[in-house]
């Protein structure tokens, strides 16, 4: 199921192509990571598009897609695919070399380090599983390469793919938001809505059973696969909550599904790092420290919970938009925490990229006092001077003691750093 964008569709992920430009020629590998078809593929082939504009040669880059089906030949040969990579390039330039899915060759390792140390080249690595940056990987190449973790379209990406002037005032934000969260976030299941609901469900169920089946359940050996199943839409049921292997595997058992909190941990521990889910720890507000239980986890993609859970949703809508502001804040390099005290919780405590801390609340809407006064009271509590953010989707917002409350939409589309 690859997927080519048109140039036009290429535009979309600028925030990353700014990020990889940065780093260009810098003696760093760069390793871009994330969930099957978030657009990795995708956002290298714009790269070498930016690098044609700035004079590259067609002769100093070669790109290679491990799961495609001519390259199989390469996959147990390091010596050979080696030499095929070096005979396409004019090594008396600076070169830049794109290995797509490189996990799937074995010794990776040798071949990207074999690589690294030629003289001009420049070398760029995917893989849509955070193990490739463990093990041997990490050990050999520790200080010598920089991640960039990719996620699929944000809100305001994703009225770009659909053509939406986000500039026209009078737009109904809040219709084309359920669109976006009962469809998909993914690049090529929002190019598939104009051909129906059912496209993009199938096209969801695909990704969803080739991660699940080919990266962990082959991968790890899972045999119990039902029970693997189970975990995954009790944690996709409950994005928001807090939770820990004990009460999953509690949870399960009342359903009739015997599981040990090690093996809960294992699989949950093998979602993550297939970016299926994204772990969050919780901080002691009061302590200023990371906590080790109860985390939170949140989804990479919403439009998921209907392959997951069914399309009856049953995440009630006020998780639904904190799982977007999460995967928000991480897409703007956050370090994210949830904020707990013994009498409150604040959704996210965020350390900036430039180091300073961020607070934010999310609630749908501001519907009684007893809501205002529980959202803006948690994050009065914080005694600090950072910044602190109220977000829902109220049209009328208004801010409380230097908490500013905003109108999510409008905060999603305001990314700065794009």
């Amino acid at each position: 199921m690859g997927y080519i964008c048109s140039m036009a569709d290429l535009i979309f992920r600028k925030q990353y192509i700014k990020k990889l430009l940065a780093y260009k020629d810098i003696d760093l590998i760069k390793v871009v990571t994330g969930l099957r078809r978030s657009g990795k593929s995708t956002l290298l082939a714009l790269y070498r598009t930016e690098l044609k504009k700035l004079g590259v040669q067609p002769s100093q880059m070669v790109s290679l897609n491990f799961e495609e089906f001519e390259l199989r030949k390469f996959l147990n040969d390091l010596d050979g695919l080696y030499a095929h990579i070096i005979e396409q390039i004019d090594l008396s330039k600076p070169c830049y070399v794109f290995l797509d899915e490189v996990q799937n060759v074995k010794e990776f390792e040798r071949l990207v380090d074999g690589l690294f140390v030629k003289n001009n080249v420049d070398v760029y690595i995917t893989g849509s599983n955070a193990h490739l940056l463990s093990g041997e990987l990490a050990t050999l190449l520790s200080g010598r390469y920089i991640e960039l973790s990719i996620l699929p379209f944000s809100f305001n990406e994703y009225l770009t793919a659909r053509h939406i002037d986000t500039s026209n005032k009078y737009l109904n934000y809040e219709f084309l938001f359920f669109d976006f969260i009962n469809e998909t976030s993914m690049p090529k299941g929002t190019a598939l809505r104009e051909l129906g609901y059912d496209k993009i469900y199938e096209y969801l169920e695909a990704i969803y059973n080739t991660i699940i089946e080919k990266d962990i359940t082959q991968r790890h050996q899972i045999n119990d696969k039902r029970a693997f199943g189970n975990i995954i839409k009790f944690v996709a049921s409950n994005i928001g909550n807090s939770l820990s292997p004990g009460n999953i595997a509690t949870a399960l058992k009342k359903d009739g599904q015997i599981i040990h909190n090690t093996t809960v941990e294992k699989y949950l521990e093998y979602l993550v790092t297939s970016f299926v889910f994204y772990k969050v720890h919780r901080f002691d507000l009061k302590g200023r420290k990371q906590l080790a239980t109860q985390e939170k986890y949140y989804l990479v993609d919403v439009g998921l919970l209907n392959v997951l859970v069914g399309k009856e949703r049953t995440t009630e809508r006020g998780h639904i938009l904190e799982n977007i502001v999460f995967l928000e804040l991480l897409r703007r390099g956050n370090k994210i925490w949830t904020g707990s005290d013994r009498n409150s919780e604040v959704d996210f405590v965020c350390k900036t990229p430039t180091g300073d801390m961020e607070y934010y609340q999310v609630a749908w809407q501001m519907t009684d006092e007893k809501t205002i006064e529980r959202e803006f009271s948690a994050l009065e509590k914080i005694k600090d001077n950072y910044p602190k953010y109220l977000l829902t989707t109220d049209g009328f917002t208004q801010d409380r003691n230097g908490i500013r409350h905003l109108n999510v939409y409008h905060w999603l589309l305001n990314n700065k750093n794009a």
